[in-house]
């Protein structure tokens, strides 16, 4: 379905660079300003092969070439030097998705999601892990390694520019030479020098708040609509980027964590998304009434950037590495964009961000604060782990789909998820896990703990990193596990 209504009644559409490149297409440049009204949804939509007219975005340049695809619209993508960065314009490809039901929910790619509102209570208490574990194994269509090659390759990796086995000792030079790697291998360009050009929209009247719309460019190639949330009083305050998790649910993304405010479909969506894993709050909101501003964007292919479909991820991923890109280097570089946003508004006292996320969220939060110093602290719920002791028959990271929004090429050649991680060192930083969560095992959580630890203790830092594993719960971020990371925020900021 795509350009059409979702199951909801709303008009569903993927957005920007995911609606291209699910289409598969190539294009010319895009505008460099969105004139387009500040809190609108997506500018632009162009239908799909045989379907109806189109309507290009404000200041957009039209196509230069189409390419069709089956079941998938025009795309436009731009080429930069050498390297395809996988532009895009408005292009279909939209997924039917509503509240209660997607795609992932029947799908042999099982992720936490999946579990039902009626097994929430069980898993916050941890009697839900064993039946998850079965559910996955059950359906699980690849169940491990494929045979031959793979023991050799995880024996390969070794890590070798973790700090402590780099040969570099200076740590200031070993964050450099970490960081810089890094960058190298999400494969999308940093983007410093493009203009924000932030359009607000009108201020809405909470408790204890203000709520309204940014549009802000985190890339050249689109815009993108966050919510920004700004306490009452003069400021300027702490401020904390807010990153949402995966969970296959793409009708909704920022909504998960800050409360829609002007629209109803979405709000019963997001509240379901609260109750079942967190509590029944919205972080975001919770964190505004305790005098900080947040700010809260929608990844690619959620909320107003989709809804996906979840079999759509591993063709859009396909299709930013057909382009000489990367679906999670995109990520990455514009939660780090944001960033730099957040922290340089009037309103924000700069000396104080920091990023906050669950899930995806959390893996998000952790990596944005080791690709830019505008985060001074992170706090991460649920999704830390050592690679080897994740990549276990059943996990998630070996099936495709979810994983591409994590998988940067290369990397584990040289650094573990915990080693990245560490670039950050020597800020401070919260890592909360479950220990009834099913996607991240005791042995990874321990191993990545670990190596935290060492890194930070070789700072002589150790009281700035809080490691915790909550022995009653699974994966999710509830009431009482926010209290204790809005405290360490009031103490570390």
């Amino acid at each position: 379905m795509t350009g059409g209504r979702d199951r909801l009644g709303r008009r569903a559409f993927v957005t920007g660079a995911g609606a291209a490149l699910l289409a598969g297409g190539a294009a010319g440049p895009a505008a460099a300003k969105d004139t387009g009204s500040a809190g609108a949804g997506p500018s632009g939509v162009v239908t799909s092969a045989g379907g109806g007219a189109a309507r290009a975005g404000a200041g957009r340049a039209g196509p230069t070439g189409v390419v069709p695809s089956a079941g998938a619209g025009t795309a436009e993508a731009e080429a930069t030097g050498a390297e395809a960065t996988g532009v895009a314009s408005q292009a279909g490809a939209a997924a039917e998705t509503s509240a209660d039901t997607t795609a992932a929910e029947t799908s042999a790619d099982t992720t936490a999601a999946e579990i039902s509102a009626d097994t929430t209570a069980a898993e916050t208490a941890g009697a839900g892990a064993a039946d998850f574990e079965a559910a996955v194994a059950e359906t699980a269509v690849v169940d491990g390694p494929l045979p031959g090659f793979h023991p050799a390759l995880e024996a390969a990796l070794t890590f070798p520019l973790a700090w402590g086995t780099a040969p570099v000792r200076d740590f200031r030079a070993w964050r450099r030479a970490a960081r810089s790697k890094v960058d190298e291998l999400l494969i999308v360009d940093r983007e410093d020098g493009t203009p924000y050009a932030p359009e607000f929209g009108e201020p809405v009247r909470q408790d204890g708040y203000r709520a309204q719309s940014v549009t802000l460019s985190l890339t050249r190639h689109e815009r993108v609509r966050a919510a920004l949330l700004t306490p009452d009083g003069p400021g300027p305050f702490p401020a904390v980027l807010l990153l949402h998790d995966h969970g296959a649910k793409f009708d909704i993304g920022k909504e998960k964590l800050v409360r829609p405010w002007d629209d109803d479909v979405r709000l019963a969506s997001a509240q379901a998304w609260a109750q079942k894993y967190f509590g029944g709050r919205f972080v975001g909101d919770e964190l505004a009434r305790r005098g900080y501003v947040v700010l809260c964007a929608d990844a690619l292919g959620w909320g107003d950037r989709g809804p996906l479909a979840y079999d759509q991820q591993q063709a859009l991923a396909s299709n930013f590495f057909n382009l000489g890109s990367s679906l999670a280097g995109l990520m990455a570089r514009e939660d780090a964009r944001a960033a730099g946003f957040l922290a340089g508004l009037d309103r924000v006292d700069a000396r104080r961000v920091a990023a906050v996320g669950f899930s995806m969220g959390a893996y998000r939060a952790w990596q944005t604060a080791a690709l830019t110093d505008a985060v001074r602290a992170a706090a991460c719920v649920c999704w830390m782990t050592g690679l080897k002791e994740m990549m276990v028959p059943g996990n998630n990271t070996l099936r495709g789909q979810s994983s591409y929004y994590m998988l940067h090429p290369g990397l584990p050649r040289f650094l573990d998820f915990p080693d990245v991680a560490s670039i950050a060192a020597p800020r401070p930083m919260l890592f909360f896990s479950g220990a009834l969560d099913p996607l991240f095992p005791t042995d990874g959580v321990r191993t990545a703990h670990e190596k935290l630890r060492a890194v930070w203790r070789s700072r002589h830092a150790e009281e700035r990193l809080r490691l915790e594993t909550w022995p009653d719960l699974g994966h999710v971020f509830v009431d009482r596990m926010q209290d204790e990371v809005f405290d360490w925020l009031d103490r570390v900021l």
